[in-house]
């Protein structure tokens, strides 16, 4: 009797606690990136988004279990969609601007990102949660040569310069 509608499965204690401790352990992998590179957000905001948000991801599959209410319908999407607009709104509070450059996107977008991981360790896909996390690490780690050169400083300076001088 599969009607593709969404049947919630009672986490065990251990499976809870297991969940959140790999939330906040690849949130931390990101915060402490950022941190370490001087960022402008420190990795406290990456855990608090990512464990709260495995924590909503859990009341979503839990809570049918608490309710007497028999017509009890959570649809976990409208969850999901309405924590990472929230997010959204928080992360934009790490964008900056330096003239015509904005800074703190990636900052912005990691802090959206940890949300997402919480949601996804939250509902038990640890697998997937861990790939999010690498692949934002190796981005950040990767992309660094090329945003934080001397080069690409002289070459913002010269444009501010240029746009001074017209």
């Amino acid at each position: 009797m599969d009607s593709g509608a969404y049947f919630p499965v009672h986490i065990a204690w251990i499976d809870a606690l297991a969940r959140i401790a790999l939330s906040i352990l690849l949130a931390l992998s990101i915060g402490v990136e950022r941190f370490v590179h001087k960022k402008p957000v420190d990795f406290r905001p990456f855990v608090i988004i990512s464990l709260s948000s495995c924590g909503l991801g859990l009341l979503v599959m839990e809570l049918p279990f608490t309710s007497s209410d028999s017509n009890l319908s959570i649809d976990p999407a409208k969850v999901i969609s309405g924590v990472m607009s929230g997010i959204g709104f928080l992360g934009a509070g790490a964008l900056f601007r330096e003239g015509d450059i904005v800074k703190g996107a990636g900052s912005a977008a990691s802090i959206w990102s940890a949300g997402a991981i919480g949601l996804i360790c939250g509902m038990g896909f640890f697998w997937l949660a861990g790939l999010v996390a690498l692949g934002i690490i190796l981005l950040f780690l990767l992309s660094r040569r090329f945003v934080e050169t001397d080069a690409y400083t002289a070459r913002l300076n010269q444009e501010d310069e240029d746009k001074v001088d017209r």
